[in-house]
């Protein structure tokens, strides 16, 4: 995983490179036509790999296609992991739901994001959904993949653009720590059969 100043150094020389290429190709426009996010306000930080876990949420809930409604979620978190959804009509209305069924239709799709481990929540005064946990979007898709629940080629492009953000070590360290608890729940099961041998035997 590349440290915070390898990662500041990468940026810096794709901005470099990005403003080259604007002033090259794009000398006519005014900067006010132009967002950065340095300089405009109404911003938060999202993961570059969400184009490709939104296509897998959406593969798993077909019919009733959630990635938008994930993508919503990030666009109103105050750059931290939890966001409080005080008015469920508001988050309903940004992922697009319109009528008298909304809200509904939205909870619906905030359900299948709690299924997927896109997301937690706790109960508040707005109903099921006032405090919600965004989870790591690298980890939730890589619990997909060990389910089967992700397209082979998908899954592909995820991983070529997780390596290229620097982000593989996610990936990595959350197999490790699959691992780990596998490891711990076998060694607490032959500890078990050790502490109770025969126990089937013994009570027939």
């Amino acid at each position: 995983m590349a440290t915070e100043k390898q990662a500041g150094k990468k940026r810096l020389k794709m901005s470099e490179r990005a403003q080259q290429q604007l002033e090259l190709h794009f000398p006519s426009y005014s900067p006010l036509w132009l967002w950065r996010r340095k300089t405009n306000d109404g911003y938060t930080t999202l993961p570059r790999t969400l184009p490709y876990t939104m296509q897998a949420i959406d593969d798993q809930s077909k019919g009733q296609p959630a990635g938008h409604t994930l993508f919503c979620l990030w666009a109103r978190s105050p750059d931290h992991p939890l966001v409080t959804i005080e008015n469920p009509a508001t988050y309903a209305a940004e992922a697009g739901f319109r009528g008298e069924r909304a809200v509904d239709t939205w909870r619906r799709r905030m359900k299948r994001l709690q299924e997927l481990n896109f997301c937690s929540a706790k109960k508040g005064a707005s109903g099921d959904f006032h405090y919600v946990l965004l989870l790591n979007p690298n980890v939730a898709m890589e619990n997909m993949r060990k389910l089967g629940l992700v397209q082979t080629d998908l899954y592909g492009r995820f991983l070529d653009r997780l390596v290229e953000v620097g982000g593989f070590g996610e990936v990595q360290a959350i197999r490790a720590h699959w691992d780990a608890e596998r490891a711990a729940q076998a060694a607490a099961a032959s500890s078990t059969a050790d502490q109770h041998p025969g126990g089937s035997a013994a009570a027939a």
